[in-house]
Formats: C-alpha cells, structure tokens, sequence
C-alpha cells in the first residue's frame, strides 16, 4: 500500500489503476454487447422474433450485479418462452451468466431457486433439442453446465465473504491498535505528571518545613529552593503535557525546557534533595553520552522518584546513595537509603502505589526488571538494570 505522498508513475501503474475506474454497469454492458454479437449471425437469428428473443437473453446482463434475481427472472422468461416457441438460440448462455452472478450475490434461498430453474431449464432443452438418443447425454452436459456455473458462483461468494472478512479484521487490528497507542500515551503522560509532581510537592513541603526552622539569615535562601523547585516542577509537568514546541522568550539559563532531564541532571537533582533535608550522595561511572535520551529520561525519573519516596518516608537525618553505571549496552541504577521506616511507611503499602508501578513500568520499556525492598539492616533499595538497545 503506498503512502499518501507516494505517487507511482508509468504505464504500469495506469493500468493497475484502470479496472477499478470503470464502473461495474459500464462492464456488464460491455459483456452484453460481446455476448449478444457472438451469438448474432446467419442461421442464428433467422426473423423478428428471434431477434427479440436475443435482445430479452442478453440485455438483463447490463443489470446483473445491481439486481441479479430479477436479471436472473427476466431472461428465465425469454428462455421459457424461446422453448415455447421452438427457437434453439446460442445467446442461452446468458442464463448461466446469470445464474452464477446470482449464487455469488443474491441471498442462499434464492439462489437455491435460480439453481432448480435453471437446472430444470436444462433438462427441458435437452428434451426437446437433444438429437434421436442422446437425450441422457445432452441432459447431463447441460446440467453439468448449470452446476459449473452455480459453484463459480459460489466460489465469487465465498472469495469475496473472506476478502470482506479480511479487511473488517484489519479495521479492527487498526482500531486496537490506536486504542493501545491512546492508552499508553495516557499512561505515559500519567506516570511524568506523577513523577514531576510528587518529586516536586515534596521538596517543596519539606522545605516549608525547614522555613519554619530556619534562621532569619537562611530563611530566604530556603524560599528562593521553594520557588527553583516548584519553576522546575511547572516546567516538568508543562513537559510531560507536550505545551513546550518552542521555548518562550521567558526561558531562563536554568530552565531545561528544550531537552528531557537525563544522566547529566541528576547533580542538580541530588543537590535539591539535599536541601530538602534528604543527605544524598551521587557517583555515575562510565559516560552517560553514549545513552540515548529516552533511556536517559528513564534512568532520571527512576532516581528522582526512588529520592521522593525517601524524602516521604525516610526518618529525618536519612542518608541516600545514588549509582548508575554507564556501559556499552547497559546502564545499572542503584539508589539506597540508611532510614528505618515503619512497615506501612514505603511506597506501594501507604498511597496508591502508582509511583512503584510507573517506575517498573518504565523499566519494562528497556527490558529491565525493577527490584526495590528493604534491606537487611534497614533502609530502602531500589535496583534496576535498563537495556537502552531494547526499547520498542
């Protein structure tokens, strides 16, 4: 199937095109025409009459495909009254065309019906036409005729059912998968509005908490992390909705809006968990260039939320630890934190667990497997190994 700004050119393509350009009646006309000149000639039409009996034979065929049982009908009746008559004519045939035409269109019963017509239509010519003793043998050519005829028909039926089938099940493979593409962008959209806006509010939180605490001296660096916080939160979810095709003129030299946060922003990120009141420490090996910016954008929002859950749930005083390990087909991240929490104080025990399913969510998109538990002496541990090759 060519796209839409395909255009093929040349001979070939014309005439692949043409068929489907003449209009089915224009065919049918034709085929009436060929048949009924065939069938015209000396010792074929001798007077008036029997060219009225061709003329009822063959000009039904022109409506055979819009309506075959009456097609079918009309030219019955001249083949009737042609038998009555006693006037043998070649241009018969149209009747098997229009027998087959209607086994392939018309409803089953009354194809069954066009089926015993025709083939009692046989039996009756070969009864008067057929030659002194061959009545059996004429009887069953021409019924073999009809039946011929029938299964063609039957065949276009079918042919035409399964391409019909065919195509619906395309429609609705097409259907599905937009459906599916609908729902993962939601989910998509849903998982970085989660991310940007928990990670946000809670740095926020926590330093509002902190402003009650701090120092007159201190308290208006406390509220400009408040205010760079909640410009890098609006910038992330304006993101996550896709508002930003072009950087407006308000863009500070602070403000990433025209790239996704990746490996090279997870400084920034530790230092405002830092501030927050969430002690962080961060060590990436290997070079994070070679990672594509999807996979980059995973492995960030991955740290991000494991740091907003500890944040949220980690004793005051907690210490974290990041570790992403940059190699050839592979990045590893690691994020531990020393705090004890009380057993419904983790993500996926208390809220609505959708930050823990949107982290292995995003890690199923590059082949990885998200573990995240306790550890053995206290603390949190969230480990996940991405295959950036992988992603579909």
């Amino acid at each position: 199937m060519t796209g839409t700004g395909a255009v093929r050119t040349g001979p070939p393509g014309a005439l692949a095109r043409l068929p489907g350009r003449v209009p089915p009646v224009v065919a049918d006309a034709a085929l009436a025409a060929a048949l009924f000149l065939v069938t015209l000639g000396p010792g074929r039409v001798a007077d008036g009459t029997g060219f009225a009996l061709q003329t009822a034979l063959v000009l039904p065929l022109v409506w055979r495909r819009r309506a075959p049982r009456a097609a079918f009908g009309v030219i019955a009746a001249a083949a009737l009254a042609q038998w009555l008559l006693g006037v043998q004519l070649p241009a018969d045939a149209a009747l098997l065309v229009a027998l087959g035409t209607v086994t392939a269109r018309a409803p089953y019963r009354s194809a069954w019906a066009a089926v015993l017509v025709a083939a009692a239509g046989a039996v009756l010519a070969a009864a008067r036409w057929a030659p002194e003793g061959r009545f059996p043998a004429s009887a069953a050519a021409m019924t073999a005729a009809v039946a011929a005829s029938a299964l063609l028909g039957a065949n276009a039926r079918i042919r035409r059912a399964a391409r019909a089938e065919r195509l619906a099940r395309l429609e609705r493979d097409h259907d599905e998968r937009e459906r599916r593409a609908v729902e993962e962008e939601r989910a998509r959209i849903a998982r970085e509005l989660h991310d940007s806006v928990t990670h946000g509010l809670s740095v926020v939180v926590a330093l509002a908490d902190a402003l009650g605490h701090a120092r007159p001296a201190d308290a208006s660096a406390v509220t400009a992390r408040i205010a760079e916080t909640g410009r890098q939160a609006l910038t992330d979810m304006r993101r996550a909705l896709g508002l930003l095709q072009d950087a407006g003129p308000d863009a500070g030299p602070g403000d990433d809006r025209r790239s996704p946060p990746g490996i090279g922003q997870l400084g920034a990120l530790c230092e405002r968990m830092e501030a927050a009141g969430l002690v962080t420490r961060l060590r990436v090996d290997g070079e994070a260039a070679g990672v594509p910016a999807a996979a980059q954008l995973t492995v960030h929002r991955l740290v991000q939320e494991s740091l907003t859950n500890a944040l949220r749930h980690a004793p005051e005083g907690s210490r974290a630890e990041v570790r992403v390990s940059c190699a050839p087909g592979a990045v590893t991240v690691e994020v531990t934190d020393d705090g004890r929490a009380a057993g419904s104080g983790r993500p996926g025990s208390a809220g609505s667990g959708r930050g823990l399913t949107g982290m292995r969510e995003r890690a199923a998109a590059f082949g990885g497997v998200l573990e995240a538990g306790p550890r053995p002496g206290g603390g949190w541990r969230v480990f996940v190994r991405l295959d950036p090759g992988g992603a579909p």
